[in-house]
């Protein structure tokens, strides 16, 4: 791939998926707006905070702006996720939300790359575990404890959040998990962007003693096939440091950074 490439990529990645609002809606879920902000409330544990770009905004102006989505969710008692991405500008944005009282999370890289050359793996789990499409809230609650194994911290948000979308549209998301008899050893889902040529991977991890054994992998070309099956063509991950060589191999293309910036009221 070329910077080319790359960069149109990214410019895909702009214009069809940002900002990042769920469509349909689920349940209780409502979005309102704050200049060029998406903010979108009830979906997760805490809001979100989504845009295309900030049409210009710096200095005094974008502090106000910062200080109102603070003062918002202040009044809510609630926290709040700005997802920010590594080609934002003005380029000062990360120091000003941390100057507002937002603490940066762990970056990740956005990937982008061709469903096709996905798809074209074949899904191979390793011997005794196999992978199965899950919409039971039963499933969801043993997806949400093996995060919690992998992560030491509660994922039960995780329960609601894609029941929700499920109920919203079951034809937008399908979730996958890899199973050894009784036990999740990693899950994935894919959802399908309404009116776009994208799907998006998500999920992803895996007990420390099934990693590095070709379960990821397996995943990810099983929700690749499903997306081509749905005419997607194009990609997106954002991917932690573990999976990013794995995508890369596979033929996606880093295109950006992004990383969480969060306010605890």
């Amino acid at each position: 791939m070329t910077d080319l490439d790359a960069r149109s990529l990214r410019d895909a990645y702009d214009t069809q998926i940002r900002p990042e609002i769920p469509d349909p809606l689920p349940t209780g879920v409502t979005i309102d707006r704050d200049g060029p902000l998406v903010r979108i409330l009830g979906l997760d544990q805490r809001g979100f905070i989504t845009y295309r770009t900030l049409d210009g905004l710096a200095g005094a102006e974008l502090d106000a702006l910062i200080a109102r989505q603070v003062e918002f969710f202040r009044a809510r008692g609630e926290g709040v996720e700005w997802k920010l991405n590594g080609h934002d500008e003005p380029a000062d944005l990360g120091d000003r939300l941390r100057a507002a009282g937002f603490v940066p999370e762990d970056l990740e890289t956005v990937v982008v790359g061709p469903v096709a050359a996905l798809a074209a793996a074949v899904p191979m789990p390793p011997e005794g575990v196999r992978l199965r499409e899950v919409t039971s809230r039963e499933d969801l609650e043993r997806i949400a404890a093996m995060e919690e194994a992998v992560w030491n911290e509660d994922r039960s948000h995780l329960v609601t959040g894609l029941a929700r979308e499920i109920e919203a549209d079951p034809q937008s998301i399908t979730i996958v998990v890899a199973e050894a008899g009784d036990t999740v050893v990693s899950a994935g889902w894919v959802r399908y962007l309404r009116n776009t040529g994208f799907a998006t991977l998500w999920g992803g991890s895996t007990l420390p003693g099934w990693r590095r054994r070709g379960v990821y992998r397996a995943l990810v070309a099983y929700r690749a096939r499903l997306a081509e099956q749905r005419g997607k063509t194009l990609v997106q991950v954002d991917c932690s440091p573990d999976s990013r060589p794995i995508l890369e191999r596979l033929g996606l293309v880093a295109v950006t950074t992004t990383t969480p910036y969060v306010y605890t009221p």
